[in-house]
């Protein structure tokens, strides 16, 4: 269980609201607080009536992330989470893909969505049809597809990744003799993987009708996705920064770019951002990541100084509030749903992916 367990348990809306405060002193106002505390004790007096488990993603609202899941994490977290629980309902705070991940690894449950805009614009930067191609292109290359793709997609793929566990998967199929590695859809992430790992990187044509692009093996091909809300960091914006706070650390996303990764402290996935903060000694630190998260681990870490950048959210986690939380646990609504075929197929890779630590 997470550490907004304090919050669940309380046994009014007047005590939901006290711990609510103790917990988001500082980060969230407090006329919000007061507003939702009274919806966050319905839900956790509902998820306990309908034996529901609620997961939030690390890019949740403060209001919501510190106060309704069971568990919260990254992606890779919130997967395992989903394939072990034994409630009858799994309420995903988090956007479609992931909402899909979880009814592929317990296709016998009820998965519910908050909110039907929460999609992903990098998600929707790739189709089934696009991984179709490029396996006729490149035959002999296994299919990587990140986690952050749609079930269709990874269907098509044999290994699924987080950010936070990549580099162990194409590390995985290169001790497997593998030369050349479709890496999906995120072109930085990819990028980044190859550099990590000192291997060739090429992005295949932009038009169907052009030959394939070949690099010198081991090759990582890609991608031409791009999160939106991790591409809009520069490498400028760190070096001013660093002129005005010369010892600060600069934490990035592997979803930015390879020039901002350069500048940058320390790469990781949202869970490794976390436990870099947790084990930081230095005066102050950037996060080159979504805001929300920002503010989460703000409030988890009062005593450490966080310099904020900018105010870049992701407009799909957004769209997940705790006011449609309450309504998706209280009308079973937005239930997610796939193909028995698709299921069985994109199970696979994922449990591929689970299987690599």
């Amino acid at each position: 269980m997470t550490e907004t367990l304090a919050v669940q348990t309380a046994r009014t809306p007047e005590d939901t609201l006290k711990r609510m405060r103790e917990r988001l002193k500082g980060v969230v106002p407090d006329v919000e607080l007061q507003l939702k505390a009274d919806l966050v004790f319905e839900i956790n007096r509902l998820k306990v009536e309908r034996n529901a488990v609620i997961l939030g993603h690390n890019y949740m609202e403060p209001a919501l992330f510190h106060s309704v899941p069971d568990y919260t994490g990254d992606s890779l977290e919130l997967s395992r989470q989903s394939a072990e629980t034994d409630a009858d309902i799994i309420l995903f705070c988090g956007v479609q893909f992931m909402a899909e991940t979880a009814k592929i690894l317990s296709p016998h449950k009820t998965v519910l969505i908050p909110s039907l805009k929460a999609g992903c614009s990098l998600a929707a930067g790739i189709t089934a049809a696009d991984v179709r191609l490029l396996k006729k292109w490149y035959p002999d290359a296994p299919v990587v597809t990140y986690v952050n793709t749609y079930a269709d997609v990874k269907a098509e793929s044999d290994y699924c990744c987080t950010s936070g566990n990549a580099i162990a998967v194409v590390t995985h199929l290169l001790s497997e003799g593998h030369r050349q590695i479709i890496f999906l859809p995120d072109e930085y992430l990819a990028r980044n993987t190859a550099a990590e790992l000192g291997l060739d990187f090429v992005l295949p044509p932009v038009l169907r009708s052009e030959e394939p692009v070949i690099g010198k093996d081991p090759t990582i091909i890609g991608w031409r996705a791009r999160c939106e809300v991790h591409e809009k960091f520069r490498p400028e914006d760190v070096h001013h920064v660093r002129e005005q706070f010369p010892d600060v650390a600069v934490l990035a996303h592997p979803e930015c770019s390879p020039e901002v990764v350069a500048v940058s402290d320390k790469t990781g996935s949202t869970k490794q951002l976390i436990k870099f903060v947790r084990d930081l000694d230095a005066p102050q630190y950037l996060l080159l990541t979504e805001c929300s998260m920002g503010d989460n681990i703000a409030a988890e870490n009062p005593d450490k100084d966080m310099l904020r950048l900018c105010s870049f959210r992701c407009p799909y986690m957004n769209e997940i509030t705790v006011e449609d939380t309450l309504d998706a646990l209280r009308n079973t609504q937005y239930e997610v749903s796939l193909p028995p075929e698709i299921i069985e197929r994109a199970r696979t890779p994922i449990d591929r992916m689970l299987e690599i630590r």
